[in-house]
């Protein structure tokens, strides 16, 4: 699933070359997860403010409402002056007068859907249980320290459930507590504040590095240009069950949380 790294890079490859777009149609294909709810005809003649992301949603601010998108599970985007004819995968395509972008989902997971604003009741619904922006500025160490010794459940799943900070995947999740020497199974309150602030850290570190390697492709990820990521071929942990640890030489473990896989070191990362 594409994960905070993987929908930021989506949106820096295509959003400065949306901007001021006009739209002339929206086609929509197969249903997605959410309808659109709006319609898509009466989104001809609206022009491409910006382009933001929330969590995982990308917005696109029009002049009137916006957009907002999600990748669903196996979802991509790809803006070009020109596209082929859609394909049995293609379920929606945004017109513009400078390009055409194209949802591409297999599984047809992903989701367009039309908002008034962002505070209208489709959005706030998508929206308004979000937990912080770890790569802003606003990922404030008392914050995260305070939302962490609310919740008794293991860390790992506090960091998945994106209500104290968004977008942190289980990839990231993995490799963050691995820098931060913390085992997944900890429970969120018995984590120290020294602790925390090493988390803190380590999330936006790895969440920063991720961005900066184009994301990870583990099966069909690619950006609007149709370019792989590369962070998975330096991960310290995640995939690697058995292998030895990169900084002591114990094998890696791996253990199921919530029906997901979850890699650790069990010397590097305390209880």
């Amino acid at each position: 699933m594409p994960e905070l790294p993987e929908v930021e890079v989506t949106r820096l490859s295509f959003a400065d070359r949306i901007q001021g777009a006009r739209i002339h149609s929206v086609r929509l294909g197969k249903p997605l997860r959410w309808p659109l709810g709006y319609d898509p005809a009466l989104l001809a003649g609206r022009t491409v403010l910006q382009v933001r992301r929330r969590g995982k949603y990308l917005l696109l601010d029009l002049d009137a409402g916006l957009l907002l998108l999600h990748l669903g599970m196996s979802g991509s985007l790809h803006f070009a002056p020109q596209q082929p004819e859609p394909g049995v995968h293609d379920h929606c395509d945004v017109v513009t007068h400078l390009g055409t972008l194209r949802l591409h989902d297999p599984r047809r997971f992903g989701a367009v859907v039309y908002a008034d604003s962002q505070d209208a009741p489709a959005a706030a619904k998508l929206l308004g249980h979000l937990g912080m922006e770890p790569l802003d500025d606003g990922f404030s160490l008392p914050a995260f320290y305070a939302g962490l010794q609310a919740r008794k459940t293991a860390i790992k799943q506090v960091l998945l459930a994106g209500e104290v900070v968004v977008g942190v995947g289980n990839i990231y999740a993995s490799e963050a507590l691995f820098i931060a020497g913390i085992r997944p199974t900890v429970r969120a309150h018995s984590i120290s504040k020294p602790r925390a602030a090493k988390l803190h850290a380590a999330v936006r570190s790895v969440l920063a590095r991720a961005v900066l390697k184009g994301g990870s492709t583990l099966r069909d990820f690619s950006n609007a240009h149709g370019e792989s990521g590369y962070f998975q071929l330096e991960a310290m942990v995640y995939d690697r069950q058995g292998l030895p640890c990169r900084v002591c030489g114990t094998p890696i473990q791996q253990i199921r949380q919530g029906q997901r896989s979850t890699y650790f070191c069990p010397v590097c990362q305390k209880r």
